[in-house]
């Protein structure tokens, strides 16, 4: 019977669904997540009877025929993209992202990583990097015996050095922006890495045209919404139940089926 194996089909489709939102509850903490969902799609049908077919020699035409499908698979689990509100944390090197963009990381590999989790600090040379230690670009180096850092919106990095009265320029932040930010590929520790889908990344000053502005003191907190994961969360339970009870119901109509050939 073909709807123990199209049911089924529904029943992997369904796990996989509560799979990706359950990764979006457990990270409903996570700075700058970006929630994602699960987009499914029918399989193959079969033609019992192909609908425009000719049903007589006078012509007359088939109308709508007759056409069994096979099941549904899961077509992409994409990102969702959206900004996430902000909290303030009143630490120098905190700075979320307001509008699109992304900071640019060095990693151990020398790739390129992206990433909107700005919770940076600095490491023993006073190089500016992510909580795993990795450089965020250009490699902005905060000088010894600085007693305060401003970063504002458009990127740049100023010190207070002990003993003057005016801040010095050290640096300045640029952002990355993509044709597609959902085509990013997630590395975890809120990294992403550049792919064909996602297009190559573009560079620029934060603040200006098509880029995001930087608030210091501030992080960009996940954009999962509760009440949305679990209203999910309930109907793909029942969706798995449903699909459950046509295998149960298959399962007994194939049981008498077997008991009608032995009698």
């Amino acid at each position: 019977m073909r709807s123990l194996s199209i049911a089924a089909t529904g029943m992997l489709a369904q796990q996989l669904n509560v799979e990706v939102i359950s990764n979006n509850i457990a990270n409903m903490n996570t700075t700058a997540f970006k929630r994602q969902r699960a987009d499914f799609q029918d399989l193959l049908y079969q033609n019992l009877e192909r609908m425009g077919a000719t049903s007589s020699d006078q012509g007359t035409v088939i109308p709508s025929g007759i056409q069994v499908g096979s099941g549904v698979k899961t077509g992409s689990v994409y990102r969702i993209t959206t900004q996430g509100d902000m909290i303030t944390t009143e630490k120098d090197l905190d700075m979320a992202i307001e509008g699109r963009g992304f900071f640019r990381v060095d990693l151990p590999s020398g790739e390129t990583a992206y990433t909107r989790a700005g919770a940076f600090g600095m490491n023993a040379e006073g190089q500016i990097v992510t909580p795993d230690g990795y450089t965020v670009q250009p490699g902005i180096t905060i000088p010894d015996g600085a007693v305060g850092t401003t970063i504002n919106a458009q990127g740049q990095v100023y010190v207070r050095l002990a003993g003057q009265t005016t801040d010095t320029l050290v640096g300045q932040f640029d952002l990355a922006v993509f044709p597609n930010e959902a085509g990013l590929e997630a590395q975890g520790s809120n990294l992403y890495l550049e792919t064909a889908a996602s297009g190559s990344a573009q560079t620029g000053t934060p603040g200006s045209t098509g880029f995001g502005k930087i608030n210091q003191g501030f992080l960009e907190i996940s954009n999962v919404n509760a009440v949305a994961e679990i209203t999910a969360l309930i109907t793909a339970q029942r969706a798995y139940e449903m699909n459950s009870k046509v295998i149960t119901a298959s399962d007994e109509m194939l049981s008498m089926t077997a008991r009608l050939s032995r009698s």
